[in-house]
């Protein structure tokens, strides 16, 4: 059985930092692209980062591009997600992605951890 567990979210001050894990069973990450996503109230779930098989390229929404860094450890089966910087308009619930990178139908969500920005 596939499963991707987040955690590390909470309440955090503005300006605040958490890192977000990803934690990963059942398939070989090192094979899969992983992601990051959020959605806020109101709001259509939007991709926040992104980092391939080996984690040679990342790529960052411009919103977080400077305060966020994606990383993975593919020994651990764990995806990262530093944020610094935080501002109340980074508040939402927070998603993980893992898509296989030869066979993209190959594709897995978890179920998400909420962050919350707010003195």
């Amino acid at each position: 059985q596939v499963q991707l567990v987040e955690s590390g979210g909470g309440l955090v001050q503005p300006g605040g930092s958490l890192r977000l894990s990803c934690a990963a069973s059942g398939l070989t990450l090192s094979i899969y692209d992983m992601s990051w996503y959020r959605q806020a109230p109101g709001k259509e779930r939007e991709l926040v980062a992104s980092i391939t098989r080996a984690g040679g390229t990342t790529n960052y929404a411009d919103s977080v591009k400077g305060r966020f860094t994606i990383s993975r450890d593919n020994a651990k089966s764990t995806v990262y997600l530093q944020m610094n910087g935080l501002s109340p308009e980074d508040t939402a619930a927070y998603y993980c992605k893992a898509r296989h990178w030869l066979y993209p139908a190959r594709m897995y969500w978890g179920q998400g951890t909420q962050v919350t920005v707010s003195s």
